[in-house]
This record gives structure tokens, C-alpha cells and sequence, in this order.
């Protein structure tokens, strides 16, 4: 037994001893060579995989948001340029001569206003700029399959049908025309403008539609417009074809049915008859249901009007070129679709007659250059535009468009020379507008670069000579006749249509 317990005794000190033996042996080995760190990854590069894939995973996320913006439409190279634009104009410290040298509107063949169904064709390349426009860096989206694929196929298919140039097409018969009777709308539509309660005979103006060539154009209801303006406001800014504007989409909206609900909130906007006025500087009308507000603003010229003497009737008012209506900057932030027109008062007996007094930079102007009428007239249009342009980033939810100039139809004489526009057949002109420049020079070079659009209506206006008041009234007087307005329902009605189109 004694045996047996001194036999495990030394077996356990040797094995001891063995223990110690070879624990000195690995501390060694660990000193001269750390096998362990072959095999783990030391602490800092741990931290650094983690920030490089941190890194990687915030790039996919930008390139998602910039290809996301780039299928909404979202134009980065303009929204870049117009960020960098000035706010001078407003303030009237513009370079003007360098303006208009920069935009070549002066040149010695430039024409009146009621020459400009005559003015030379320039060649408008807006589209193919936004097209361009809408490819989102290569370095800043990813650049897998689906996105350089099929996604983006998509992306600029959307693109070309939303390009679509309503302005040409034809006029084609559709015998379910009128959208509105002549006969009614009278809560709307000033009785001057309605041909119906004349004594004219021929209606046959009423039952022409306008075809655009390359695309469908969606059927105007009011219902439709109501939808989809929903807490929206339209406001129509300009001249006395404005108003027909304004009437007119009344009119199609309600079918020219009274509308005891209709809601006249001009107060809002200011549009309150004046002491002595004939009329108020505007109207504005909201659809409860939908809280739509449709609105119009008087302004002639497209920029501000300030009497030099409050206190005199008689005074002279300065016409600011460079300058915004007061109107526009004190309510933009309240609209989310504008219009805005001028053009067929700007001659020298318009300006002669309401004093109009020409200001730039907020003095008189001495600028030998913009002193004439077409001058003056290209200063204001691009100044008013590139100041629109300007406050869409301030507000992104704002469509703005510019409305080319309606088309007089003056033949044998002026409105105060024996001028008539006496024919009923709109075949007259031909049917078809096939043209890709539009007809109103000025207004393509002013939008073109800009997130404005152009409402072109001039060519398609301009084969529909049978559409004015011409020479019939309600009390059928002799006089002048009226080859500048149109009749109601009438040409104006597919104004709206096409604005309707793009909103």
C-alpha cells in the first residue's frame, strides 16, 4: 500500500513538473514569434473595414436619392446655374446694357408688338437642353445593371413624352364642342365677349378642337382640373387676354352653370373696386369642395407701376422695366401655377395715354438702347422671367409658365383705320401648324435656360382669324371693329386645355 502512494506521489511531481516546463516554453515562443496575431485582425483595422463600409453604404444611399430626384424631373444643372442667380432685378441694380447685349434683344430689323406675327423664326432647343439635363452624375449614382439599364429607358421615355410639343398639330371638327354654352356662364364671362349674345349667325368657331401631332392631349373636365389643383391656386397675371383666359377656364371648370357655392375671395389678394374705379384690379374665385383658387391680375406690362404723386390723378407713373408688379412679390408665395402675358400694350399710344414714364434702376431711364418701344418690351419680359425663374427655388411646389403673345388679325387697316376681320371660315389660313420654332421670338429666347415654361399658343391662334368679336356687339353699333379679343367659347378655351395638359 506504502508502495502505490510513494509511486503516484513522484508521478505527480513529475507531472509538475513537466506543466512548468512547457509553460516556460510557450511564454517564450509568444515573445519571439505572437503566432495568434496571424490569425486576428488587429484592432485598427477592425475599425477601419467598419468606417469604409459606413462609407460605402452612405454613396449608395446619395446615388438613391440623386436617381430619385432625377426620375421626379428634378433639372440639377438649372437648379445649380439659378441658385447662383441675382435677386438685382427686383432691386433695379441690373447691368441692363449688358443684359441686353448678353441676350442680343436689340437689333435694328426688331419690329412693334403688332408687327409679331411677322418677326423672324429663332430656333428654340429648350427641350433637348432639359432632356440633357435630367442624367444625374455617373459618379454619384450607382452603376449597376438596372439603374444604366431598364430604369433609365424608363426615366428618359417619361422624359420625351412629357416633351411633348403641344403647339403643333391641326384643327380638327368635333361636334361635341362647345365645353361651355355661350348662352350661360354669365356669372363668368363679360357679356362683350360672349359672340352667342350677339348677332352674329355663325357658330361653327365653337366646334373646332385643337389635335396636337405627336402626342394625345388629355380631355379638359372640371372635375379632373378640380382634383387635381386640390389646395392649389392658378393665377393668371397679365392683359386684357389674360382675362379671356381667366373667364374662359371659370367657364369650362363650371360647364357655365351658376355655382351659388363659389367663393369670391379677391379681398384676400386685394382685388377690391377702388373710390372711382370702373372695375377692380383683379378677381378671384375659390371652389369650396376642393379649396381651388382660380385668380387674375390686371397688369398690362408685366412690371411695376408706381404713381409718381399719389395725391394727383393726373400724374405721371413710373413704369419700372426691371421690376416685378408689387402684386407678384407681395402674393407668389401664395400660388402654385402662374401665368403670365403682355405684348399688345406696349406702343407708344398706350404708354402716351396712361402716362407711363420708362424707370430703370429705380430712375428715369437714359439708356438710348431701350428707350423704344421693342427695347423697353425685352427688358421687361426677360427681367420679369428671370425674376420667376429666380424664386422657384424658394418655392418648389410653383409651375410658372409664359404665355406667347395672342395674334391680332387686323386686315385693310388698324382697329382705328377701317381694320376689319369679317371671315367665318377658319380654312381661310389653313389648319395645320407644323412649324418646330414658335412664332413669338421673344418669348422662346426669354424662357429658353430657364425653369419657366413657354404656353405657345401664337401659331395655332394664328390660323383662327374667324374667332375675334369682329364686328358684332350686343347693341350691334357701328365702329371699330375688334380683331384683338375673341370670342367666348372660342380659341382661349384650348389655351387652357394645353395649360391644362402640362400641368
Amino acid at each position: 500500500m506504502k508502495a502505490i502512494f510513494y509511486g503516484l506521489r513522484n508521478n505527480h511531481v513529475y507531472l509538475i513538473l513537466i506543466t512548468l516546463v512547457c509553460g516556460t516554453v510557450v511564454l517564450w515562443a509568444w515573445e519571439k514569434t505572437p503566432f495568434l496575431t496571424t490569425i486576428l485582425p488587429p484592432q485598427d483595422h477592425v475599425m477601419r473595414l467598419s468606417a469604409d463600409d459606413k462609407i460605402k453604404e452612405q454613396q449608395v444611399s446619395v446615388g438613391e436619392n440623386i436617381l430619385e430626384q432625377s426620375e421626379k424631373g428634378v433639372d440639377i444643372a438649372v437648379v445649380n446655374a439659378t441658385n447662383t442667380s441675382s435677386s438685382a432685378v427686383e432691386e433695379g441694380n441690373t447691368n441692363l446694357t449688358t443684359l441686353l447685349d448678353k441676350e442680343h434683344e436689340i437689333s435694328p430689323s426688331t419690329k412693334e408688338v403688332s408687327d409679331v406675327e411677322q418677326v423672324s423664326k429663332q430656333k428654340n432647343s429648350s427641350k433637348q437642353g432639359e432632356k440633357k439635363n435630367l442624367v444625374a452624375p455617373s459618379s454619384s449614382v450607382r452603376t449597376d445593371s438596372s439603374v444604366r439599364g431598364e430604369d433609365n429607358n424608363n426615366l428618359m421615355s417619361h422624359v420625351e413624352k412629357q416633351a411633348c410639343s403641344y403647339a403643333k398639330g391641326k384643327w380638327v371638327t368635333d361636334d361635341s364642342r362647345p365645353l361651355y354654352s355661350g348662352f350661360g356662364c354669365k356669372q363668368w364671362l363679360s357679356s362683350m365677349w360672349s359672340c352667342r349674345l350677339t348677332q352674329r349667325q355663325d357658330f361653327q368657331y365653337e366646334k373646332l378642337r385643337w389635335q396636337p401631332k405627336d402626342c394625345k392631349m388629355e380631355d379638359f373636365t372640371g372635375s379632373k382640373f378640380l382634383s387635381r389643383m386640390k389646395d392649389k391656386t392658378l393665377a393668371f397675371v397679365g392683359d386684357s387676354l389674360g382675362r379671356q383666359q381667366f373667364q374662359s377656364v371659370m367657364c369650362m371648370v363650371t360647364g357655365g352653370e351658376q355655382r351659388t357655392d363659389v367663393l369670391n375671395v379677391g379681398e384676400e389678394y386685394g382685388l377690391v373696386k377702388g373710390r372711382g374705379a370702373i372695375r377692380p384690379g383683379g378677381w378671384a374665385y375659390r371652389f369650396p369642395n376642393t379649396n381651388t383658387t382660380v385668380l387674375y391680375y390686371w397688369s398690362a406690362s408685366l412690371c411695376d407701376l408706381v404713381p409718381l404723386d399719389i395725391t394727383n390723378l393726373s400724374t405721371d407713373v413710373a413704369m419700372h422695366l426691371d421690376r416685378p408688379p408689387a402684386f407678384l412679390r407681395h402674393y407668389l408665395h401664395k400660388f402654385d401655377v402662374l401665368v403670365l402675358n403682355t405684348g399688345h400694350h406696349w406702343n407708344r399710344g398706350k404708354l402716351n395715354a396712361n402716362r407711363w414714364v420708362m424707370y430703370v434702376g429705380g430712375v428715369p431711364n437714359t439708356d438710348r438702347k431701350i428707350a423704344g418701344i421693342p427695347g423697353a418690351r425685352n427688358l421687361t419680359v426677360h427681367s420679369i422671367i428671370k425674376w420667376v425663374n429666380s424664386q422657384l427655388l424658394r418655392y418648389p411646389g410653383l409651375k410658372a409658365f409664359y404665355r406667347s403673345i395672342s395674334p391680332r388679325h387686323f386686315f385693310n387697316g388698324d382697329w382705328d383705320t377701317g381694320g376689319t376681320c369679317e371671315n367665318t371660315s377658319a380654312n381661310a389660313a389653313g389648319m395645320e401648324v407644323l412649324q418646330e420654332e414658335s412664332s413669338d421670338d421673344l418669348a422662346a429666347r426669354a424662357v429658353k435656360g430657364t425653369s419657366v415654361k413657354l404656353l405657345d399658343i401664337t401659331a395655332l391662334s394664328q390660323l383662327r382669324d374667324e374667332g375675334h368679336i369682329s364686328r358684332y356687339s350686343i347693341k350691334a353699333t357701328p365702329g371699330a371693329q375688334d380683331c384683338l379679343h375673341w370670342c367666348l367659347p372660342g380659341v382661349p378655351d384650348t389655351w387652357n386645355e394645353i395649360l391644362f395638359a402640362q400641368l
